[in-house]
């Protein structure tokens, strides 16, 4: 059966139809303006430029324009040793440096063949946990200063401060941490950490229910944001959505659960999941993965092992620094290392964590030597913003602000 009587063959039959159907609605609607929103910051949550196609306050058309941060990591990671690009990932979700070290270092030992000891296994997931909720906390503060609950980003950014006083005990660094390395950390944790963290955890909960009380029944912030951009399954599955966004939408898939890294199937803990898709579930989910991830740190605490926190490989990890300073063997070796970079084997792997704002993939491809051939990097916010020409048509233009409140991006691993 012939579904359509138009002679689409024809280029001039093509045009001319989409210009009577162009007419049509702009007789029917009137004129449409477009707008740019963006690339300010505050709008935006980042250098993001939005065109807006308006028909008054219902937008018609949306086109996501990105690139105004590009800085070449990927391109900069294949012209130096893999150590020495550690610093870069820290720039990518600037939010969550800690967890950016971990997912690349994990790629790179995953080439390399090496596992981590217990010890240092289990730092990784402090780091990774503390990312999440500093992240998470960051994510729901803007989002509820966007819906006009200033109040609310008070008390999440208090909160972290205090994971940035732990970051700098930790590493030194309160924002770019660089602390991980490929096949370890540059240092144990230190003294008085454990009882700094524990502190923390203790206080945490009652500002996640603070917070709670302030939004998820507040009428406004309700208003705003229920039913409100909302993502069906199929649409977050056919566009890669991964982390809050995709679970919002009734996706059952975290790589913590699915494909286990660091120990994580040996801590328990449950996935929250959305039913409707929209901000409403999404800012519900990352309240939820706040409450789970100071419960999986409880556990780490309650059963941190002692041992190395490093993997035992003479020639491609450097020696401890005090061997460095007295020792002239472990000098050359430092040197050699430092200026060479790991013997790294010939292969390709791609390697993806469950950062806090979805799946941060590393795919790499080596030919051998301390420089990697080619590296690509997934960026789950990059990733995340793909959506939005599909949901924002048909909402007004202050529902904008919410629903990109709503899927937490960075532009700093967009543009990468």
């Amino acid at each position: 059966m012939a579904l359509s009587t138009h002679d689409f063959s024809a280029p001039d039959t093509l045009a001319k139809a989409h210009a009577g159907a162009e007419q049509a609605t702009t007789d029917l609607l009137g004129e449409k303006l477009v707008l740019n929103m963006g690339p300010s910051h505050p709008a935006t949550h980042g250098v993001l430029r939005l065109v807006l196609e308006m028909d008054g306050e219902i937008i018609t058309k949306a086109t996501p324009d990105i690139g105004y941060l590009h800085r070449g990591d990927e391109k900069i990671a294949e012209n130096m040793h893999y150590n020495q690009f550690v610093p870069y990932t820290d720039r990518l979700d600037y939010l969550a440096p800690l967890a950016n070290n971990v997912a690349y270092a994990l790629a790179v030992e995953k080439l390399m063949g090496w596992t981590l000891p217990p010890r240092g296994q289990a730092i990784r997931v402090i780091c990774c946990e503390l990312a999440r909720i500093s992240s998470h906390l960051l994510g729901t503060g803007c989002m509820a200063m966007d819906t006009g609950a200033m109040t609310v980003f008070l008390y999440t950014f208090t909160e972290r401060e205090k994971i940035y006083n732990l970051c700098e005990m930790l590493s030194g660094a309160r924002f770019t941490t660089s602390y991980t390395r490929v096949g370890g950390q540059t240092r144990d944790i230190p003294e008085g950490f454990i009882p700094a963290l524990n502190h923390f955890l203790d206080e945490l909960p009652a500002v996640i229910d603070e917070v709670d009380s302030l939004l998820t029944r507040n009428r406004i912030f309700v208003d705003r944001s229920r039913d409100v951009g909302v993502i069906t399954r199929e649409q977050a599955i056919g566009f890669g959505l991964s982390g809050p966004n995709l679970r919002a939408s009734g996706v059952d898939h975290d790589l913590r659960k699915r494909q286990p890294y660091l120990g994580y199937e040996t801590y328990e803990f449950e996935v929250p999941i959305g039913s409707v898709g929209d901000s409403y579930d999404r800012y519900l989910c990352r309240m939820e993965e706040m409450r789970q991830s100071v419960r999986i740190l409880r556990q780490v605490v309650a059963k941190l092992p002692d041992g190395p926190i490093n993997v035992e490989d003479s020639k491609n990890f450097a020696p401890p620094k005090t061997t460095v300073l007295t020792k002239m063997e472990e000098l050359i070796h430092h040197f050699i290392l430092h200026t060479e970079g790991p013997d790294v084997p010939v292969g390709e792997v791609y390697f993806g964590a469950e950062n806090p704002k979805g799946e941060l993939g590393f795919y790499i491809q080596s030919k051998g030597g301390g420089t990697p051939h080619r590296m690509k990097i997934r960026s789950p916010s990059f990733v995340n913003l793909s959506v939005l020409p599909t949901i924002l048509p048909g909402h007004m233009m202050s529902d904008v602000v919410t629903i990109l409140g709503s899927l937490d991006f960075v532009m700093g691993e967009c543009d990468r």
